[in-house]
């Protein structure tokens, strides 16, 4: 059984040049796969929003939909360091973001929270640090201010706006954060945010910059292909798979090749014969 990385280890494998693995993933199922295949973190992000539940972005997650869904993750691979998003508005204010955090901590398993911003929310992540909940932060394009940015739109194009990153990666990590995702922007900037903090970092869309690589799991998976990211590479197609699947379901079930004898329970002959004999005895 694999054993499950500590919040300390994160930095020290950073100072290894460790390369670690994390896939985002929302229920039990995947979960399971995801500990099986020997990844070192699962994600619960509240990208599950679009993933799962069909939404145009990641706004509409609540705090006890995110609770439940890191619970199934949790039950999928116990043995797997677990990081889960808080959502947005759940961090809104310092009171709201310890409520909140402490509360995600308590009840739904995981071994540290997420949220979003840089120095803009250098008070609420240090708040949460300082509440004993292992924080972290989100650099790049984050998500929660998708109708900010006109989009989902790669960040850090200009020296300018990569200067300003890293400025906000800085503060995270002055904060009291121990650890932060960066993501969609070139691999130049990726590479100057971890070199900027000691503290981990793990990648989406920067490159190999980072300690540690994510993807979504419904992305490498080939589950959800309502679109696909440039960053995001697909190991399978599930729903190339799965909607043959249920096509030949379908085909079977309307031609009666399914269900067959090998799918059915049967009686045992003499049962069958008493109880066909009884019925007809209840005719007459």
């Amino acid at each position: 059984m694999a054993r499950k990385l500590t919040i300390p280890e994160l930095a020290e494998r950073k100072r290894a040049g460790d390369r670690l693995v994390m896939v985002a993933v929302g229920e039990v199922l995947t979960a399971t796969w995801a500990a099986r295949a020997g990844v070192d973190i699962v994600g619960v992000g509240d990208s599950l929003g679009m993933t799962l539940y069909g939404h145009e972005n990641t706004l509409a997650m609540t705090v006890d939909q995110m609770i439940e869904h890191t619970r199934a993750v949790r039950r999928g691979a116990p043995n797997t360091m677990c990081l889960v998003s808080m959502p947005y508005g759940s961090y809104a204010t310092v009171d709201m973001a310890v409520h909140n955090a402490v509360r995600m901590m308590k009840e739904s398993g995981a071994d540290a929270i997420k949220l979003q911003g840089g120095r803009e929310k250098f008070g609420i992540i240090k708040a949460v640090a300082d509440a004993g909940v292992p924080v972290m932060s989100h650099v790049g394009l984050q998500p929660h201010y998708v109708h900010r940015f006109g989009g989902f739109r790669t960040q850090g194009r200009t020296a300018e706006a990569a200067l300003e990153i890293i400025d906000k990666a800085r503060a995270i990590e002055e904060a009291g954060a121990i650890g932060m995702e960066i993501e969609a922007m070139p691999y130049e900037v990726g590479k100057a945010v971890d070199e900027a903090v000691e503290i981990f970092t793990f990648s989406i869309g920067a490159g190999a910059a980072g300690t540690c690589q994510l993807l979504n799991g419904y992305d490498l998976l080939g589950a959800f292909d309502t679109f696909k990211p440039k960053f995001a590479k697909r190991y399978a197609n599930l729903a190339e798979i799965a909607v043959g699947a249920f096509a030949a379901y379908a085909g079977e079930v309307r031609s009666g090749a399914f269900p067959d004898a090998d799918h059915s329970y049967r009686m045992k002959p003499e049962e069958a014969e008493r109880l066909d004999r009884i019925l007809r005895e209840q005719e007459r």
